[in-house]
């Protein structure tokens, strides 16, 4: 994916508006570029998955069944793709910890984008390993919680 140039400016909605003095000009790049992402290839991507998922079910999960290994590699290319953007954008989100010592990311939704980018690379690995229960199960369960977590936000809007 090719990054534009865009207006877009982050959210400081509460409590976040008291971590924004914590949020720093990398936070935004990234997470103004995972929005990009977002915006543009999540759900294509998401119905992929899903369409990947149904189809595997339908063939009672077995691998030699015409056209799903094809579907698999497709799929797990995509999810690669989108980790390997993902990737040095949430890793350069600022984590923070807390007077308790439990750690929190500054920037709004900055979670969601992590744990969506770690999430999909468990699905890619579980694809490329022929894993089932990495494709129907909890990170693709998970890669669905967190997507409908940033999409309710709206702060990709």
């Amino acid at each position: 994916m090719i990054v534009s140039p865009s207006d877009w400016q982050p959210k400081f909605p509460f409590p976040y508006d008291e971590t924004r003095k914590n949020v720093t000009e990398a936070d935004v790049t990234a997470e103004r570029e995972m929005c990009q992402w977002f915006k543009a290839q999540y759900l294509e991507l998401r119905r992929q998955l899903d369409r990947f998922g149904f189809d595997l079910l339908h063939a009672s999960n077995d691998w030699s069944v015409p056209g799903i290994q094809l579907q698999a590699d497709a799929v797990a290319a995509n999810v690669e793709r989108s980790v390997a953007f993902l990737a040095p954008r949430a890793e350069a989100l600022t984590q923070s910890q807390d007077f308790a010592g439990d750690a929190y990311f500054p920037i709004y939704q900055g979670e969601s984008f992590y744990r969506l980018w770690q999430h999909l690379s468990n699905t890619g690995v579980g694809i490329r390993a022929r894993n089932t229960a990495w494709i129907f199960g909890p990170s693709q369960q998970r890669v669905k919680h967190w997507g409908s977590k940033i999409e309710r936000s709206r702060v990709c809007e």
